[in-house]
């Protein structure tokens, strides 16, 4: 099936011992039976990602790394909470099962999700689609975002710890510079001009809703046949927020090499057609710049590859695709010093 995620042998760096998992298991996974089998989940570069089996059954277990973390990264346990808030809002997402936060099971803190199958696109261009297929793909994906912001966070039991609401970009802003500061490897002057720049140019639009926070079709699964959202997953960097950074994020693939007249020519939305998608489903006014929300976005993609390279660098990546990063944050800080320049700001 094109799409299907590849699962290999747990690698060096995530390997746990199984058998005691197996054995937490028992009593606590609905319709669990061993013998327990565990591969793991190649990519990702955050949260170790692992394929549960027993016999026909599968979930999906999510852990933090071991070694040394930085702060707050890696929530897992934010992820579980989410997931499990959202079962019936209409957002499609995997049912959470269980949540262990005892590093005596598996050595790091966990959670368990049913597996939904499915595809998951890592090409944002869906080269193995078709034109049809592709635009109602990415017009699904829209919706989905504007029922997530539509949620009630409060009524579906996360007003109480799980994110403060209001003024998100200036505690987003101060945190992702924190932990790009902490996991600094060498100089880049981009990334200096942002860390100035966007703290002085927080637009005054102060809404509230839940975000995903890494909101990509890499991250949802694709039904199995038909171009819609089975599930959205990695829900790591969720919050309570502010929209249009999901917004922003859900369009950067556009703003790659491809040209928009190519992208269109694909049957794939252009970025303002995504951005009106979003806004007739959700009703919500449009912005009247988004340069401010695509460089905060730019920003973080830049801090969280910086965290990335430097857990590579001390052997814990979840990847070994973790070199890449390096590249990925000089182009992300550059990109968004230019649309800033651009616009004479």
């Amino acid at each position: 099936m094109t799409g299907e995620a590849v699962v290999t042998e747990m690698r060096p760096a995530h390997r746990f011992d199984a058998d005691r998992l197996e054995a937490w298991l028992i009593g606590r996974l609905p319709d669990f039976e061993p013998p327990l089998r565990v591969r793991q989940f190649e990519g990702g570069q955050s949260n170790p990602t692992f394929l549960l089996e027993a016999g026909d059954r599968r979930w999906v277990l999510r852990k933090k790394p071991t070694g040394v973390l930085l702060p707050s990264a890696h929530q897992v346990g934010r992820e579980y909470t989410i997931i499990k808030a959202l079962d019936g809002s209409g957002v499609p997402v995997p049912t959470a099962r269980l949540h262990c936060e005892d590093p005596e099971v598996i050595g790091t803190e966990f959670f368990i999700m049913d597996c939904v199958e499915g595809r998951v696109f890592g090409d944002p261009l869906l080269p193995d689609l078709t034109p049809a297929e592709r635009r109602a793909l990415y017009e699904d994906q829209m919706k989905v975002l504007a029922r997530l912001h539509a949620v009630d966070y409060a009524a579906v039991g996360l007003g109480d710890g799980f994110g403060r609401p209001g003024n998100y970009y200036e505690r987003q802003i101060s945190r992702w510079t924190r932990s790009y500061i902490a996991a600094q490897t060498e100089d880049i002057p981009e990334m200096t001009r942002l860390m100035e720049w966007l703290p002085a140019n927080i637009p005054a639009d102060d809404q509230v809703t839940i975000v995903h926070g890494d909101s990509s079709l890499r991250n949802c699964m694709t039904h199995p046949t038909e171009p819609r959202i089975a599930a959205v997953l990695d829900w790591e960097l969720s919050t309570i927020g502010h929209p249009y950074a999901d917004v922003a994020f859900a369009t950067l693939f556009q703003m790659g090499d491809t040209s928009q007249d190519d992208i269109v020519a694909l049957g794939i939305p252009s970025q303002q057609e995504m951005f009106d998608l979003y806004f007739a489903a959700s009703g919500r006014p449009p912005p009247a710049d988004w340069t401010f929300y695509l460089a905060f976005i730019l920003f973080r993609i830049a801090a969280i590859n910086q965290g990335v390279y430097k857990r590579g660098l001390d052997g814990n990546a979840a990847s070994d695709t973790y070199m890449l990063a390096v590249p990925g944050i000089k182009r992300s800080s550059a990109y968004a010093c230019r649309l800033i320049a651009e616009r004479g700001l």
